[in-house]
């Protein structure tokens, strides 16, 4: 099978494709016959880090991928041969990610792609959105909590807003101006301007401090300011351990790699994106043997959705 390989760590000139093995699925696992998978910037990490030194090279970049079910292991009887299906994967493993042909994930981590979706549109939801639920659990806010989203017009923002819309928060998100029509548009109460200056941003229009920020757009400690004593934060590619003794704010680092057999939470979003509560976002579709292409335009940022390979 073909898949993108990521030969050694570097730039973009290290990627490839490459005529991988397929396997059978095993005991409570499914094979899908890849036709799209999103790349993320987890695939720019994993390109200029590499797997580690006990995962080999060459790497298959890809967390997201959908296409249609090839065949079942033994004990999976909720899913059937042909169907349309999304699933998300590791790519930190033997067998690498979803960036390949022939897929075997845990049938707990696959479910049917949402109605009206197409598969490039569907490749785009179940990493972000895990991550996104992930987060929102962790901070444990209540119905009527506010909470502010650094990078609300990006692809994590987007569905951050709204499941967080959906569990009754007031939502306040960051856009530049030719993006707030779209940011209101994903389900944001307030949209105030991108800046250095977020917490202040936000402090203008919630003068008390938020109840929580979700961080998509990495700017770390610049978002404390927008806090109220007590919050908590969301981080999305980790923290650098410190504790933040100031004002006694909670620090939640999400790591998705922990819930991606959360079934139930792929249904959720499955259901949300097939009544349009949840906007599926493809910016461009690329070949396998483009992925420097679609690696360069995710290096060069606002990117609006995400690029997806297509097999």
């Amino acid at each position: 099978m073909r898949a993108v390989a990521i030969t050694k760590p570097g730039d973009v000139d290290v990627l490839a494709v490459a005529d991988l093995p397929a396997r059978e699925p095993g005991e409570g696992e499914v094979r899908i016959a890849v036709k799209a998978a999103a790349v993320n910037p987890t695939d720019i990490g994993l390109r200029q880090r590499g797997g580690g030194p006990d995962l080999p090279a060459p790497w298959v970049p890809g967390m997201d991928a959908a296409g249609v079910v090839e065949s079942l292991g033994p004990g999976v009887d909720r899913l059937q041969v042909g169907q349309e299906v999304m699933a998300v994967v590791s790519p930190r493993r033997p067998e690498g990610g979803a960036q390949q042909e022939l897929l075997v994930a845990p049938a707990a981590s696959v479910v049917p792609i949402p109605d009206g979706a197409g598969l490039p549109e569907a490749s785009t939801l179940p990493m972000n959105g895990l991550t996104a639920e992930r987060g929102l659990d962790l901070l444990g806010l209540s119905k009527g909590d506010t909470l502010a989203v650094a990078g609300g017009a990006g692809l994590l923002g987007s569905y951050v807003i709204a499941l967080a819309k959906e569990r009754g928060l007031r939502v306040i998100a960051d856009a530049k101006p030719e993006d707030e029509e779209l940011v209101k548009g994903f389900g944001a109460d307030v949209v105030v301007p991108r800046s250095d200056g977020f917490g202040d941003a936000v402090r203008a229009v919630a003068p008390d401090g938020v109840d929580a920020v979700f961080d998509t757009a990495l700017i770390y400690r610049d978002v404390f300011p927008a806090i109220r004593d007590g919050g908590g934060v969301v981080f999305v590619r980790g923290w650098d351990g410190n504790e933040v003794e100031e004002r006694g704010i909670r620090v939640h680092p999400v790591m998705v790699f922990q819930v991606l057999q959360r079934t139930d939470w792929l249904d959720e979003l499955r259901l949300l994106a097939s009544e349009g509560r949840i906007k599926l976002r493809v910016a461009r579709e690329f070949s396998p043997e483009e992925a420097a292409e679609a690696h360069r335009l995710m290096d060069a940022g606002g990117l609006r959705g995400r690029a997806v390979i297509v097999f």
